[in-house]
């Protein structure tokens, strides 16, 4: 019978089993934003294949919005590398000043001369060929903003006068801005990420409920005073009625017909019929919708999982973060994740007629040069949390 051998190279593998095989940063978490964006970059070349015919962009050509996607994803992917070399404690000293900066920059959009209107909304800044959409950097900014205020007003939390009522200015302040756009969809976005970090980082429950009741209050005034809000609501309260499908709810009722010719297995990647100038803002706003009906039930069963699996995620890194006493990140990384699901259900939401039609983008899939950068950013963030986590659990120092 044979022994085996118990020199020194067997005792140097006899330890390997003992050894951290924990990755660098978190696979699933990568594997999901990488699937969508390619994902996105395919539908939008999809949706937006057909509008070259059209005369509203004659000029533009076949390839144009699938070319300027593609260079978006990139910029994406290069101001992500950049915002991954930053600490985590370094966002948190930026915070104040990002805020600021945004919040700046919301005013000038709103400066005739200078921010550009279309359809009725002013909300972009031409910078050359692109043009930047100040709310989407707010977003991001408004993350590391609740997240730092929340660590510095800690002791506060409980009181009106210095843990309350500076939040709710500053997002008075935010809404008043977006609402003067407007901007219903990303007032919505921004407040659901400010809210939620002061409710984790432990806010009174009294004042909680306070906010929320005057938020939900704000929102039925801003809808009854504004008719063609109300007018909004109402088609999509009965989208089929003929007034309201060639009216305020076209857009909804073509969305419904796509989702309801996709069935379970969709017409075929390429074969839908409703981007053929049917369905307006097929590439940005109501993506959801060519997914329902080229990729049926499945297709949109994958994007919401894969959504799930962003947000799941980064509600995990936050927590760990916070477990190892590090307050800010966690917070940062929840409102990251509250952020990306927020947005996602609501545009899924209206794209299914389970809410009233906003104009907010599916995020890491729509078309829009402002919102895929601003994303990518935010994740790349999230993701610093996470390899900062990794990095001092196994012993190291950031």
């Amino acid at each position: 019978m044979s022994t085996a051998y118990t020199g020194p190279s067997a005792s140097v593998n006899a330890v390997r089993p003992g050894r951290t095989r924990m990755r660098n940063f978190d696979l699933p978490l990568v594997l999901a934003v990488t699937t969508l964006l390619m994902l996105g970059l395919l539908m939008v070349y999809s949706a937006s294949i057909a509008l070259g015919d059209g005369p509203r962009y004659a000029a533009y050509g076949r390839y144009y919005f699938i070319l300027r996607h593609g260079i978006f994803i990139s910029t994406g992917v290069v101001v992500a590398v950049v915002t991954l070399t930053i600490p985590v404690q370094t966002w948190e000293k930026i915070a104040v000043p990002l805020f600021m900066v945004s919040l700046a920059m919301m005013v000038v959009v709103l400066v005739p001369g200078i921010g550009r209107e279309v359809n009725g909304a002013r909300r972009w800044i031409p910078l050359g060929p692109i043009n930047f959409q100040p709310s989407e950097l707010m977003k991001l900014a408004a993350v590391v903003y609740a997240a730092n205020y929340t660590v510095r007003k800690q002791e506060h939390m409980q009181a009106f006068m210095r843990g309350f009522m500076p939040m709710a200015f500053a997002l008075g302040m935010v809404g008043m801005l977006l609402l003067l756009e407007p901007d219903l969809g990303a007032f919505m976005v921004i407040v659901a990420i400010a809210i939620g970090v002061l409710f984790m980082g432990g806010i009174n429950g009294k004042y909680f409920s306070g906010l929320l009741a005057s938020l939900f209050g704000m929102f039925l005034l801003l809808i009854w005073l504004s008719p063609w809000r109300r007018a909004r609501l109402f088609a999509y309260l009965d989208p089929w009625n003929d007034a309201n499908a060639y009216g305020s709810a076209y857009q909804l009722s073509h969305s419904l017909i796509a989702f309801g010719r996709g069935e379970w297995l969709g017409v075929g990647l390429g074969a839908s019929v409703e981007k053929l100038h049917y369905l307006p803002e097929a590439h940005t706003d109501f993506l959801m919708a060519v997914v329902g009906e080229e990729l049926g039930f499945v297709g949109v069963l994958l994007v919401v999982g894969l959504f799930g699996v962003v947000v799941q995620r980064g509600f995990d890194i936050g927590r760990q973060a916070i477990a190892m006493e590090r307050t800010f990140a966690g917070l940062a990384a929840h409102g990251v994740a509250m952020w990306f699901g927020v947005q996602a259900f609501i545009n899924m939401g209206v794209c299914l007629g389970l809410l009233p039609t906003k104009g907010l983008t599916l995020p890491l899939m729509s078309y829009g040069g402002s919102g895929i950068v601003m994303n990518l950013a935010a994740l790349a963030l999230l993701l610093r949390v996470d390899i900062e986590n990794r990095i001092l659990m196994r012993g190291g120092r950031v």
